[in-house]
C-alpha cells in the first residue's frame, strides 16, 4: 500500500514538472518573438533617420555648389550631419539612442532652414557684404569648434544621466477592440469589427525620473505605414509631430498602468501587421506591434 502511494505521488510530481517545463518553453518563445519584433521596428526607425540625414546632405551639397560665399559654413554644417549619419549607421538600435538621434535630426533641420534663409538673403547682396559675412562666419565657426569640444567632453556623462532618468515601459501591447453599448471594451483582431485601437503598458518605478504630469502619446501605423487614429498634431522643440492618441498622466516615480484608445478611420484599417510607438513628450520610450485579420 505504501509503495502504491509513493508511485502515485511520483506520477503527480512528474506531471507537474512536465507542465512547468511546457509553460517555461512557451514563455521563452514569446519573449524571443517580442524582442525580435521590437528590434525590427527600431531598425525601421533607424533607416528612416539615415534617409533623412542623407536628404539633408544632398541639399547641403547643392547649396555649397551654388553659394561660394557661404561654402565654409555650409561645409561645416554638412560635416556635422555626415558625422551624425556615420554614428547612426554604426550604432546598435535601442530606444534611448533612437530618441536622441531623432532630436538631433530635428535640430539639424532647424539649423538647415536658418542657414538656407541666410543663403537666400545673401544671394541678393553685393561682394562687400559677402566679405563681411565671411569674416563673421569665421568667428562663429571658431566658437562652434570650442563649443563642440566642450560638448564632446560632457556628452558621455549627459547621455548616461538622460538614459537613467527616462521613463521605461513594461507589458507594452497594442490590440484592436470592440466597444459594447455598455462601454465595455473587448479585444478583437478582425478589421471589420474593430472600433478602436487600444495601447496598454506599465510605466516602471524610477527614482531618477522627475515626478509630475507626463504627456504620453501613441502612434499607430497600418501595414501601408499610414498613421491610424485621431491625427493629433503637437508642437515640440524640434517641430510638429502627429499622433494617434494622447493622454496626460501623473507619475509619482512608482509603477503606473496606462491605457490609451485611438479612434479609427475605416479606410486605413486593413489586414496585416501594425506597429505601435509610445512617446513621453517627443521622446520615444516604447515600441511594439500587433496584427489584424
Amino acid at each position: 500500500m505504501s509503495d502504491q502511494k509513493s508511485n502515485n505521488a511520483l506520477k503527480i510530481l512528474t506531471g507537474v514538472l512536465a507542465v512547468a517545463l511546457v509553460a517555461l518553453g512557451i514563455y521563452t518563445i514569446k519573449f524571443y518573438n517580442d524582442e525580435k519584433e521590437n528590434q525590427e521596428l527600431l531598425q525601421q526607425e533607424k533607416a528612416v533617420i539615415e534617409g533623412e540625414l542623407n536628404d539633408l546632405i544632398l541639399k547641403y551639397d547643392e547649396a555649397i555648389a551654388e553659394n561660394e560665399g557661404l561654402d565654409s559654413e555650409l561645409t561645416a554644417a554638412r560635416n556635422r550631419i555626415l558625422a551624425l549619419r556615420d554614428s547612426v549607421q554604426d550604432m546598435e538600435a535601442n530606444l534611448a539612442l533612437i530618441s536622441r538621434y531623432r532630436r538631433e535630426v530635428s535640430n539639424l533641420k532647424a539649423e538647415k532652414e536658418q542657414l538656407f534663409r541666410v543663403v537666400d538673403s545673401l544671394s541678393n547682396q553685393n561682394q562687400r557684404l559677402i566679405t563681411e559675412i565671411d569674416s563673421t562666419n569665421n568667428m562663429l565657426l571658431e566658437r562652434t569648434r570650442i563649443s563642440d569640444s566642450l560638448q564632446v567632453q560632457n556628452q558621455t556623462m549627459a547621455s548616461k544621466i538622460d538614459r537613467a532618468a527616462q521613463l521605461k515601459l513594461s507589458n507594452l501591447r497594442g490590440e484592436g477592440v470592440i466597444e459594447r453599448n455598455s462601454g465595455r471594451l473587448v479585444e478583437n483582431d478582425r478589421t471589420r469589427r474593430v472600433d478602436k485601437i487600444r495601447t496598454c503598458f506599465t510605466i516602471t518605478p524610477n527614482t531618477l525620473a522627475s515626478a509630475g504630469d507626463k504627456n504620453i502619446y501613441v502612434q499607430v501605423y497600418n501595414p501601408n505605414n499610414e498613421l491610424v487614429g485621431d491625427q493629433i498634431a503637437v508642437q515640440h522643440d524640434g517641430g510638429v509631430m502627429v499622433y494617434s492618441a494622447a493622454s496626460k498622466v501623473y507619475y509619482e516615480n512608482d509603477e503606473l498602468d496606462v491605457c490609451l484608445l485611438a479612434n479609427i478611420n475605416p479606410d486605413r484599417l486593413i489586414e496585416g501587421s501594425y506597429k505601435v510607438l509610445v512617446y513621453e513628450g517627443a521622446n520615444l520610450i516604447g515600441a511594439t506591434g500587433f496584427s489584424l485579420r
